[in-house]
């Protein structure tokens, strides 16, 4: 019996305590501390209904459907195609290869990816490979008319060697400023 009696005792004390913290939480006057509580703010809907998240390195559809003749390059459409020229595309058993130049108002280029498709005799869609051009932070900045260029190569891939015999090139991202 004397066992319980402590626990009770003890439990009392716990709840009488737990209750003048609550009332003097209670208590506090309204001032302007009180106004000054942030209220917590609407959620926001990060995600919609039906939109999938990009997902890997960006694609030209035109790849699928182009079939460039022998031991040519040949440009397929992109996203930015008003913003640039593709000068020299080339194609030889190791890799396609061109100058992209910028026409449209540039100071710098940012990014620039160049997608190739490599293709067999019979104009099918064998792989791809891509060249990625990321502005350095040297301090480098142009001068001059908006003009820049940009030559690229991108290599036949390993396991396409021997097989490829063409190529169609297309630029996916490009940013300048």
């Amino acid at each position: 019996m004397h066992h319980k009696m402590k626990t009770v005792i003890i439990g009392g004390a716990t709840l009488l305590a737990a209750a003048a913290v609550l009332a003097g939480t209670l208590n506090q006057p309204a001032g302007p501390a009180a106004a000054e509580t942030p209220r917590p703010a609407a959620t926001v809907q990060a995600t919609l209904p039906g939109l999938v998240p990009a997902s890997g390195e960006p694609g030209l559809p035109g790849l699928q459907s182009a079939k460039p003749a022998k031991g040519r390059a040949v440009q397929v459409k992109g996203p930015f195609d008003d913003r640039f020229v593709l000068e020299q595309p080339a194609f030889t058993a190791t890799g396609a290869s061109g100058t992209i130049r910028i026409t449209s108002d540039v100071s710098d280029l940012l990014e620039l990816q160049v997608l190739a498709g490599f293709y067999d005799e019979q104009g099918n869609l064998l792989g791809t490979g891509r060249y990625v051009h990321h502005a350095s932070e040297d301090g480098h900045s142009h001068i001059g008319p908006p003009s820049e260029t940009e030559k690229f190569s991108i290599p036949v891939p390993e396991n396409l060697r021997g097989k490829a015999v063409s190529a169609a090139v297309g630029v996916p991202v490009l940013v300048n400023e």
